[in-house]
């Protein structure tokens, strides 16, 4: 598999998670549309979705509710496409959504392998590949970002730093749609700062390119320790997307 081949799986899959043309994405045009949600969407997807801004670096493609419709295209057509994506802008965005009972809810960055330049990082410490069946005494609060105990389902594969036989890391992927995996990472604060997040995401990524499935990773634009570590990696950032949602389920999430 090919970086170019991992783009066009990815962009894809937005298409099917958001109800647009995988060739939308890399169009000098914005576009906006109706949102769908395919059958094959990515699992944690959930709707209601007001509107859903996404750009892999060609152009603004919004999947959109009707209400908020005519309001996404003034806005797309407003701003640079890039611009959509932070203050002051989003405010503009923002207050006339609250004004139809909307708010920006989810903003977050998307990294995918470049396969041809993933590098070789050794890790301290000794590593183990992991699978579901390792996972069953592991899902305690210092591995919440590789496993996650309300979808123990999704997942499938992981690599362990052992310092002896004592677990100090793990990156693990949850199969969160038919193609792609993401990977999530955590290491004991103790063990921090020694290279231990970047060596098992990185040799994470590259078992599951082996079993023929596209690693991504995601972050807050404002985690920098995350978006590092997935550089370091071998992955770069390929997409962004901003969601918005009705204000009663954002007030729910504040709670």
């Amino acid at each position: 598999m090919t970086t170019k081949e991992v783009l066009e799986i990815a962009m894809r899959q937005s298409a099917e998670d958001n109800g647009c043309r995988a060739e939308d994405f890399v169009s000098d045009k914005n576009v906006v549309f109706p949102f769908k949600l395919g059958k094959n969407a990515r699992k944690y997807y959930m709707e209601p979705i007001t509107c859903n801004l996404i750009s892999y670096g060609s152009n603004v493609v919004a999947a959109v509710s009707d209400e908020v419709a005519e309001l996404v295209k003034e806005y797309t057509d407003k701003f640079e496409f890039y611009h959509c994506f932070e203050t002051p802008n989003m405010h503009w965005l923002n207050e006339r959504l609250e004004k139809l009972g909307h708010r920006v809810c989810f903003m977050a960055e998307y990294f995918l392998p470049n396969v041809e330049n993933m590098p070789e990082l050794d890790c301290p410490y000794e590593t183990r590949i992991l699978g579901p069946e390792d996972f069953k005494d592991l899902y305690l609060p210092q591995w919440s970002n590789a496993i996650c105990s309300a979808r123990k389902e999704r997942d499938v594969l992981g690599v362990g730093a052992y310092d002896n036989d004592k677990l100090v890391g793990l990156a693990g992927c949850s199969a969160d749609c038919d193609d792609m995996w993401q990977i999530g990472v955590d290491v004991l604060p103790e063990y921090r700062r020694n290279g231990i997040a970047s060596a098992l995401t990185n040799k994470l990524a590259k078992e599951i390119l082996a079993r023929g499935k596209v690693p991504f990773y995601c972050c807050a634009w404002s985690n920098i320790r995350s978006a590092r570590n997935a550089i370091r990696s071998g992955l770069l950032p390929a997409w962004v997307e901003m969601t918005a949602k009705p204000i009663d389920i954002v007030n729910e999430m504040n709670a």
